[in-house]
Parts: C-alpha cells; sequence; structure tokens
C-alpha cells in the first residue's frame, strides 16, 4: 500500500528537501533529493511537487534549507516565489517563514497545513447527508499529494466516505498532465474508496444521466468576492453543475484566499509549454481557469462552510483564529 505520511510527500532533512517525485506517478515511486532553494524551485515549476498547499510547504521548507546553507535568502526567496505564479500559497508561506526561517518554523507550518485539511473534512461532513451514499465528481489532484497531507477536496471526500455518506468518485482525468487519472486515482485506491476515471468531457453527460450528486474541487487561489481559480477545466464543470441544480463545492484552506486580489480578474493564470498539449501543432496551454462566485454554491475552510455574500463570509474566515 502507497505510503500517504506527510513526511512521504515532502519533508525537510538537514542537507535536502526531499519529496516524492509525482511526475513519476503511478508507475513509480521515486524521491527527488533538492539541495538548495533554486533545486525546490525547480521541482515546483516542474511538477515533481505541485497543489497549492503543498507547493508551499515546499517553498518553506526552501527556505528554511537556505538559511541553514547560508544562502542568500533574499534571492532564495525570489527564485521559489517565481516558480509557479497562480496559487497564492506559495509566496504566502514564504512570508510566513521570512522573519524565522527556521527549520522547526518550516514544520510547524506543515502540520498546520495538514491539520486544516483535517478541520475543512469535518466540516465538509454537513455537506453530505447521513445515509446519502452521494456520488462525488472532483477535479485534478485534491489530495494529500496536492496538501501535503491528508487533502481539501478529496479530504472532504475521504472523511464523507470514512463516515458512510459517498458512495463512488468520478475522477476526471484531467487534461493536460493527468493528474486526476494519475495522482487522484492513486490515492483513492491506496484509500480502497470506489472510483472510476472518466475524460472531462464525459462529466457534463454523467450530470445529465443523474449519476453525480455534487461536484467538489479545490482551490489555487480565491479572490476576496469569491471568485476561484483552480486547475482548468473548472469553471466548464461548474456552469455544467448549475445548469444539472447540483452542488458546486470548493474546499481550500485559508491560505489560499488572497483578500487583496478583488475579483478573479485580479488573479495571474499561468502559462505553461504547449508542447504539454500537443509537440506537433500550435497550441494554448493556461494551467487554471477562473470560476465565478456566482456559480459557486459554498466555499469550506478550515474556519467553516462559508456561502454567498464571500465578500463578507470570507473576509471573517481569514480573520479567524
Amino acid at each position: 500500500m502507497p505510503d500517504l505520511t506527510p513526511e512521504r510527500i515532502v519533508r525537510l532533512e538537514p542537507d535536502a528537501v526531499v519529496l516524492l517525485d509525482q511526475r513519476r506517478l503511478p508507475a513509480e515511486e521515486i524521491e527527488l533529493r533538492c539541495a538548495s532553494a533554486a533545486e525546490v524551485a525547480e521541482a515546483i515549476r516542474t511538477l515533481a511537487i505541485r497543489g497549492a498547499p503543498a507547493i508551499g510547504v515546499a517553498a518553506a521548507y526552501g527556505l528554511a534549507l537556505a538559511a541553514s546553507r547560508g544562502e542568500d535568502l533574499d534571492a532564495a526567496y525570489d527564485v521559489l516565489a517565481a516558480a509557479r505564479p497562480t496559487a497564492v500559497n506559495l509566496r504566502w508561506a514564504l512570508d510566513e517563514l521570512r522573519d524565522d526561517p527556521t527549520p522547526a518554523h518550516a514544520r510547524a507550518l506543515h502540520d498546520e497545513e495538514v491539520a486544516r485539511c483535517r478541520a475543512m473534512g469535518r466540516h465538509a461532513l454537513g455537506l453530505f447527508p447521513a445515509g446519502s451514499g452521494a456520488r462525488v465528481l472532483t477535479h485534478c489532484n485534491t489530495g494529500g499529494l496536492a496538501t501535503g497531507g491528508y487533502g481539501s477536496a478529496l479530504g472532504a471526500v475521504r472523511a464523507a466516505w470514512e463516515a458512510g455518506r459517498v458512495e463512488h468518485v468520478w475522477v476526471d482525468e484531467t487534461r493536460p498532465l493527468l493528474q486526476g487519472a494519475r495522482l487522484t486515482a492513486w490515492e483513492l485506491d491506496a484509500l480502497g474508496i470506489p472510483f472510476s476515471v472518466i475524460v472531462d468531457g464525459a462529466a457534463a453527460a454523467l450530470m445529465a444521466a443523474g449519476e453525480v450528486d455534487s461536484v467538489l474541487t479545490g482551490a489555487d487561489r480565491i479572490a476576496a468576492n469569491g471568485d476561484v481559480a483552480n486547475k482548468v477545466g473548472t469553471y466548464g464543470l461548474a456552469l455544467a453543475a448549475m445548469h444539472h441544480d447540483l452542488p458546486f463545492v470548493v474546499v481550500a484552506p485559508t491560505s489560499t484566499l488572497d483578500l487583496g486580489a478583488a475579483a478573479g480578474a485580479d488573479i495571474p493564470i499561468e502559462e505553461r509549454d504547449p508542447e504539454e498539449v500537443t509537440d506537433r501543432f500550435a497550441a494554448r496551454n493556461p494551467a487554471f481557469d477562473v470560476t465565478p462566485a456566482a456559480l459557486v454554491t459554498a466555499i469550506v475552510t478550515e474556519a467553516g462552510v462559508h456561502r454567498a455574500p464571500y465578500e463578507s463570509s470570507l473576509a471573517i474566515a481569514a480573520r479567524t483564529p
């Protein structure tokens, strides 16, 4: 059975940040050792580790490693912060560590992110009625791999499964890098939760056939008004869910909130190498899209379940200890 403990996903050793190389999953479980902040940044940029909370944790470890090695901390901060632009957790974690870039502080941040995920799972449980046997659709990967332990949206699914409130999970393959087909499927298989991988284009048809009860996704950045940036394809799922009168729920820690971004238009959208889509023809490869708050039924953080108007409910969540 795969090891999904936080320390297996990413950890700090005296001479390196060590992470489970997600590019190699599910075929191989290979650890990658990063001996400098620049190497951690490259691991983040190339998706050896990905998922908004997880890259924040990795960046925190990278800054702590840089401090212990006597690297220029401003340079280390800058190279890590530039690794991926959309997920706000990356800069948030670096700012948390900047004044105290110690291994103990970085490990505490990691522990806190895992605790947030478990709290989100408890809060989200109320969205699954007892005895419901819900059939849930997910997009991308939002489990322990994406968060450094336990999971955001997939953590909520896990909590509901353990409580007998989830029957089956539909896993979008998530083109072009197949984070659903490779990573979410690998995690669900390890947890023994029934699932089926589907092509992204099949989701709306399953909703129309009455085979989906709710849609749960994570987020890479949430604006003050509740607009949500997440893996590309999320916006289409939200539109389909609204058309079929299905709940569309976002599960993400408060470290994903960016109250400095008034709306989704203020969120930078990463464009990745077009060759991830095709190495033969011209292509566009936006890694994320923005789902308007009007399509979001609820946002779950470790502070609770938040509903519109999000300008007030998320502001309260951000202030909750």
